[in-house]
């Protein structure tokens, strides 16, 4: 379908199993209600350039809810991946011309909240003058199911087209509907953290206090936002860092450090969740993040501002559901090591995993019962580290579960050696440009190292890129799953009727706001929404990956 640059009008045409066209051009003078006419009769898979573009057109005129679609742009990005081509533009006009030998323009910017309708003319799309818009749409489509079929595992790529498209359409929702937000509650929770709200450009009261405790403490003058001031300053009281990152300040014995990880922590909300976020991300009792699907080469989620995806802990008693209303909360634990087991098809992990505790029962197998230890070791095996303990305890698991072992060490060595790795359905990782990978000497390896350890820098830069594609492979598997159970949830909500409504989503968790009398069905939607997706991806596998759910009034009630 190709709305009109301005009216309400449009362009639809049939499309064969193939791509190619079955029925003549049909212009509507009314293309959203003729979307929602054919929606309710048919529930076709429509086809467009990019969700971002036109879905919120069709909501703006009809409040239309398509079941599925075809995200042209985000299914470019898949298949430039699968063809070790990540870093080609991925429009509908770079598609158009890849596909007729022609130069290829670059992307169009992301549209904004308040494009205009120009933005489905053909120039947006970095088409050729005269080059007809929905000629090019059925044109790049057709090539793309081609493309699918002609890769390794077809099934697994349309599968993830399909999961990755049902994602675009759940993202524009999302932001849409909003996540219940009390600002009430968020002002009693930011005055009692933070005092009451400074002026503009001023700092809080509290924070105010403690840089001079701080001072106190280090005994001068400083700036704590100024790690260029902090880390002399330290270094004076006998406290030598390398960064005032939060992890290294965590080890040190000395009250400053105590005294400036609080600090930061409640700086960190003040900028990001305080009250000048409040003023530009919340509207009509909702925040309203937007969202960017497949933002992160491993196929999670980003947003465009908000931090959607990072709510502190300790403001999440401000999302608080409507009156009579429920926000069912649900989260995947240990997803990634679920992950790794299913993939792997590693028996012992395997058992472990249907333990129900992974962690617990890893300790049980194999590490004398202590389960802090067993999930050192399982970290280490999925981001490759190998000092210390953690070395130690990798050694164990690589005999205890060799065949998971197997899996993430051959991702590492094709990473070192400068190759690409794919998740699950085919989600592929990028690999190091040409001029990196050779300035960094990446040949070979031996399944990931310590960056401090002796070997060259290029030797380092080169297990650095193994470790990274030692944990693509769980990762981007995990964000496999995670969008096979949205794109399903989204459809059984669907079916329970217009009432319950995604409304966040960030990795292994989602939320659903719906009517109390509800709520047991939303919550049977949610399991059986993961036990689904847990089945197409990885297919007749032991391994569970469990869905906790909560029908909470509030999100902080959930945890």
């Amino acid at each position: 379908m190709a709305p009109d640059p301005v009216g309400s009008g449009g362009r639809l045409r049939v499309l064969a199993e193939d791509g190619g066209p079955a029925s003549p051009v049909q212009g509507v003078p009314d293309l959203a209600a003729e979307v929602a006419r054919r929606e309710a009769l048919e529930r076709p898979r429509w086809v467009w350039a990019a969700t971002d573009e036109v879905y919120p057109w069709l909501l703006d005129r009809a409040a239309v809810r398509p079941a599925r679609c075809h995200d042209v742009k985000l299914v470019e990005s898949l298949l430039l991946g699968q063809e070790a081509r990540h870093r080609r533009p991925r429009s509908l006009g770079a598609a158009w011309a890849r596909l007729h030998d022609r130069p290829e323009p670059p992307d169009a910017p992301e549209p904004g909240a308040d494009d205009q309708p120009v933005l489905f003319a053909a120039d947006r799309h970095h088409l050729p003058p005269g080059t007809d818009l929905l000629d090019a749409l059925v044109a790049v489509h057709a090539a793309q199911l081609r493309r699918i079929a002609d890769g390794p595992h077809p099934e697994r790529m349309r599968l993830l087209c399909a999961a990755e498209s049902a994602g675009a359409l759940a993202a524009l929702e999302m932001g849409r509907e909003g996540l219940p937000w009390s600002a009430a509650v968020h002002d009693e929770l930011l005055t009692g953290l933070l005092g009451p709200r400074p002026a503009a450009g001023a700092r809080p009261a509290v924070l105010g206090e403690m840089t001079l405790r701080l001072q106190e403490l280090l005994g001068r003058p400083v700036n704590p936002d100024s790690p260029a001031q902090m880390l002399p300053a330290f270094a004076r009281v006998g406290v030598p860092l390398h960064s005032t990152r939060s992890y290294e300040l965590r080890s040190v014995d000395h009250p400053a450090a105590a005294l400036f990880l609080r600090y930061k922590e409640l700086s960190r909300i003040h900028a990001a969740h305080g009250w000048a976020w409040r003023e530009s991300w919340v509207r009509g009792g909702r925040f309203r993040p937007e969202y960017v699907v497949g933002g992160v080469v491993s196929g999670r989620w980003a947003t465009r501002g908000g931090g959607a995806l990072q709510i502190p802990r300790l403001l999440r008693s401000a999302v608080v559901a409507d009156p009579g209303y429920r926000l069912v909360v649900a989260d995947a634990g240990q997803l990634e090591p679920r992950v790794l087991a299913a993939m792997s098809g590693d028996k012992g992990l395997a058992r472990a995993a249907a333990a129900g505790d992974l962690y617990a029962a890893l300790a049980q197998d194999a590490f004398g019962g202590d389960r802090p230890r067993a999930k050192i070791g399982l970290l280490a095996a999925m981001y490759g580290q190998t000092s210390g303990e953690a070395g130690q305890l990798l050694a164990v698991m690589r005999r205890r579960f060799p065949a998971a072992l197997a899996l993430v060490e051959s991702a590492a060595r094709t990473g070192e050696a400068g190759g690409i790795v794919r998740s699950q359905l085919g989600r592929t990782s990028p690999a190091p440009s040409a001029e990196r990978f050779f300035a960094e000497g990446g040949e070979g390896g031996d399944g990931g190292a310590d960056p401090g350890d002796a070997a060259s820098p290029d030797r380092r830069a080169a297990r650095s890129w193994g470790r990274f594609t030692r944990n693509f492979v769980i990762q981007a598997s995990a964000s496999d799953w995670a969008l096979a159970m949205l794109a399903a949830l989204r459809r059984r909500l669907a079916e329970i009727g217009p009432a319950p409504r995604l409304v966040f989503f960030q990795h292994d968790e989602v939320i659903v706001h719906t009517p109390l009398d509800l709520a047991p069905r939303v919550e049977a939607a949610v399991t059986a929404a993961g036990e689904e997706a847990r089945r197409l991806v990885f297919g007749p596998t032991p391994v569970p990956i469990p869905l906790q759910t909560h029908a909470v009034e509030c999100y902080a009630d959930a945890k």
